[in-house]
């Protein structure tokens, strides 16, 4: 008989030590409990630090309060000029309110998930090609508009949407290379274009010089023939033009 009320004793101690750890619960400081008193929400979330919890009565739920990083899988999209694309993304978003997201959706990570798939094709399906590729930050933009405005009533804040990658068919990566060669070649045509413009302009503006001082005329010519002794070791024959020599005749009759 003693044996049997020490054992039903140890059980009893054992119970409520068990009862006891179930009524007390340890908070982290990124991490926030919503208590349900007989099915009932309590007014209010419960840590960071120490909550004590009425047993059987008390029933609590852990919510995260830390920015979570969802990869959001590869969507096909048709593009507003009929492109079939995929593109996947990534999305940073975190509860602000621990209450909304129990109570108001099931699974809030879930649910952030596939909105953000939803709103990826309907968003940049309304874009055409050159814009996903070109204009990255407009659409990161207007993803997370559009996510954070669905994601509200839970309690999620989407902070930041980022497109990673845009894969496009074979035949629309080859159409996009002949497109940036032909590029590539008409801003060369360009440039040499505007080259020979401005060696133009220049050769007109050194004629309009030598128009007004015809000894710089006889001075570019001899610089010429110097260069031409230079690089040649052979004999070279040049005719000496007739004003070129009056200036040194005149100048010995003087003498």
């Amino acid at each position: 008989m003693i044996g049997l009320i020490g054992s039903l004793g140890f059980f009893v101690v054992f119970l409520f030590i068990v009862v006891l750890l179930n009524a007390i619960r340890v908070v982290r400081e990124y991490e926030r409990l919503v208590v349900f008193r007989l099915g009932r929400v309590r007014p209010g979330e419960k840590g960071p630090g120490l909550v004590l919890l009425i047993p059987i009565i008390d029933r609590a739920i852990k919510v995260g309060l830390r920015t979570v990083t969802m990869d959001v899988p590869p969507q096909d999209i048709i593009t507003k000029d009929n492109v079939s694309v995929k593109v996947n993304a990534v999305i940073y978003f975190r509860v602000v309110n621990a209450q909304d997201a129990v109570i108001q959706v099931e699974n809030y990570l879930y649910a952030t998930s596939q909105i953000a798939q939803t709103t990826l094709r309907s968003i940049l399906g309304q874009a055409e090609l050159d814009e996903l590729l070109s204009e990255r930050e407009k659409q990161n933009q207007a993803l997370q508009q559009v996510i954070d405005r669905q994601t509200e009533p839970w309690g999620v804040k989407v902070t930041t949407v980022e497109v990673k990658n845009v894969d496009l068919p074979q035949e629309m990566q080859r159409a996009l290379a002949r497109q940036a060669e032909a590029e590539r070649e008409r801003r060369a045509k360009i440039i040499n274009a505007e080259g020979e413009y401005q060696a133009a302009a220049r050769l007109a503006e050194a004629a309009s010089v030598i128009a007004r001082e015809p000894a710089a005329m006889q001075l570019r010519y001899l610089q010429t023939l110097a260069e031409i002794a230079t690089e040649n070791n052979s004999t070279t024959i040049f005719p000496v033009p007739v004003d070129f020599l009056r200036a040194f005749m005149t100048s010995m009759e003087k003498k």
